[in-house]
């Protein structure tokens, strides 16, 4: 089981973005900025990302690479990192996870907790981001991913 250090618990609650790796179908690495948000404890890690309303370069969010990439090959990384001019202050943790996609209503789990995993994936990720007030996160799928590894290191 991963364990967030409270050093590493406060960089992933204070950053703002943070960029996801998935595979291409070739192996390649994809990576894409990401806005998150974080729940559960320090022991079991999920984060969430919404695929939200900006300008994509496709009209369904399921057609996204990210989207095809994770439902193919659900293993991801995500890295947070604290850049400064002051090297002492210097900080990186990448999270390995298991992606999968949380759809408002999907028949994989019994609906009202998936309902309740959404609404709440929706809530924080409002919370922590204003900019999301007037998207409808609400019937949009969201990235989930469990953490089941954690690497840092900082100065």
């Amino acid at each position: 089981m991963p364990t967030l250090t409270p050093a590493q618990r406060a960089l992933l609650n204070s950053a703002r973005r943070a960029v996801l790796a998935t595979s291409a179908t070739n192996g390649r690495p994809r990576l894409v900025p990401i806005a998150f948000a974080v729940a559960g404890g320090d022991d079991a890690p999920l984060l969430y990302s919404a695929l939200d309303e900006k300008p994509k370069s496709v009209a369904d969010p399921r057609d996204l690479a990210r989207v095809r990439d994770v439902l193919a090959r659900p293993r991801v990384s995500v890295l947070v990192d604290r850049w400064s001019e002051d090297w002492s202050e210097l900080a990186w943790l990448r999270l390995d996870a298991m992606a999968t996609l949380l759809e408002p209503t999907d028949s994989g789990r019994p609906p009202d907790s998936d309902r309740a995993e959404h609404n709440l994936a929706v809530g924080l990720l409002r919370a922590r981001y204003p900019q999301y007030a007037g998207h409808n996160l609400e019937g949009r799928p969201i990235l989930r991913l469990q953490v089941e590894r954690v690497v840092g290191w900082s100065a």
